[in-house]
């Protein structure tokens, strides 16, 4: 069987942030997983079991699809689609890419499914050929590339959470002046910031720290079945740039008596989302990181439950929420990891025996999520799908 050439498309998350796919995508590395499992499945396909029912023979990429869309078109699970699109690394050296305009063909031989960018053999025998007159069209490609789901869904999640331990909410700097005594701060004004006790908000030359990041009211998170907190969510309310390091400066009084005096930081602020205050906090702006963002099933036993719905005192979410999950990197999440979402069975009696014993209905499954952040012990996942609404408590577990 002829090796697929479909590219598979990622969403590239730069600075915490979504951005489209530029031109030198190419020079995204291949992790050897995904090198591995390109190698595999280019030879073996999926299983037909595997195809949705209504699987079409051909299917043309349009301009707002979405990769997690298109699997869902051809598979019973999207999250499947490496092992659908089998990549030819031969032909195509970064599986990252997949535009509007390309067909993909299904090929159902020998008992296996893969999808094509050229028609097979058999396939092309049956269709005529059709002459057309040559002509050129310039389309750049750089902001074409398929996302993996809405960007707009998650856009915002990936830089405003601050997941933060007890030791860095206590070691946080924190503004402590404004000036000509503003009670509120937006982009374009000047602050003063020191950090607790001796921990001075220095500029660092050799980290190059100048940026921060800029927040308030860390809520507890707590595990829903310990009771642990396993980390504070803190409120994003925007950014803010070092301009001048915090110092010391010594003073006489009339009196000839010298005193040291403390000389708080300045920063600059760059950007809100909220108007800040004295007593916001500030944390250094994570390090950029480029990510391969493709949903795929944990390969180890994922036993997780929902914390919390994001930005929200309400215990119950629908399709497209953030929640927070009890697991992090520490327990093997990662960026992509799609889970099943498990309703909790009823508790309830037995009226029909005279004994009166209680029950503990099924769990059943109620939908699917998708991890898109980590932190050390939790997690943010998007809701992709749900029968009668996801709550607080309700369990993740691998999807099957």
């Amino acid at each position: 069987m002829a090796k697929s050439k479909v590219a598979l498309a990622a969403l590239v998350l730069v600075s915490g942030a979504l951005q489209a796919i530029p031109a030198s995508a190419e020079t995204y590395p291949i992790t050897p997983a995904q090198k591995a499992t390109a190698n595999q499945v280019a030879e073996k396909g999926v299983p037909l079991s595997e195809l949705a029912a209504d699987a079409p023979d051909s299917y043309t990429i349009k301009r707002g699809d979405t990769l997690w869309a298109i699997s869902g078109i051809f598979l019973k699970r999207p999250w499947r689609w490496p092992e659908l699109w089998g990549m030819n690394l031969e032909d195509i050296k970064n599986p990252h890419l997949i535009y509007p305009g390309q067909v993909l063909y299904l090929d159902k031989s020998n008992g296996r499914a893969t999808l094509r960018t050229k028609l097979n053999d058999s396939q092309t025998s049956a269709i005529s050929t059709l002459r057309v007159s040559p002509r050129t069209r310039y389309e750049s490609l750089a902001d074409n590339a398929l996302p993996t789901l809405k960007s707009h869904l998650i856009e915002a999640f990936l830089a405003e959470p601050v997941v933060v331990d007890e030791a860095e909410l206590k070691a946080a700097p924190r503004i402590v002046a404004t000036q000509e005594g503003r009670v509120l701060l937006s982009r374009g004004d000047r602050a003063y910031a020191r950090g607790p006790g001796s921990n001075m908000l220095m500029d660092d030359p050799a980290k190059k720290q100048k940026e921060y990041r800029v927040f308030r009211n860390a809520t507890p998170l707590k595990d829903p079945s310990t009771g642990e907190i396993l980390g504070y969510e803190a409120q994003y309310v925007g950014k803010a740039i070092l301009m001048r390091s915090e110092s010391t400066q010594e003073s006489t009084d009339k009196d000839g008596k010298v005193s040291t005096e403390l000389v708080p930081a300045t920063i600059d602020i760059v950007s809100t989302k909220e108007e800040m205050r004295v007593g916001d906090k500030l944390l250094p702006e994570p390090s950029r990181q480029l990510l391969n963002y493709v949903p795929h099933a944990p390969q180890s036993p994922v036993n997780a439950q929902i914390m919390s719905v994001y930005g929200s005192a309400v215990v119950n979410a629908a399709q497209n929420q953030v929640v927070t999950i009890n697991r992090g990197t520490r327990n093997g999440l990662e960026v992509g990891h799609v889970l099943a979402i498990m309703k909790d069975g009823q508790r309830m009696v037995d009226k029909t025996d005279e004994a009166r014993p209680m029950l503990k209905l099924p769990d059943e499954r109620d939908g699917l999520l998708m991890v898109f952040r980590t932190f050390d012990k939790v997690s943010y996942g998007l809701i992709l799908d749900t029968s009668v609404g996801v709550k607080i408590g309700d369990r993740l577990i691998n999807p099957r």
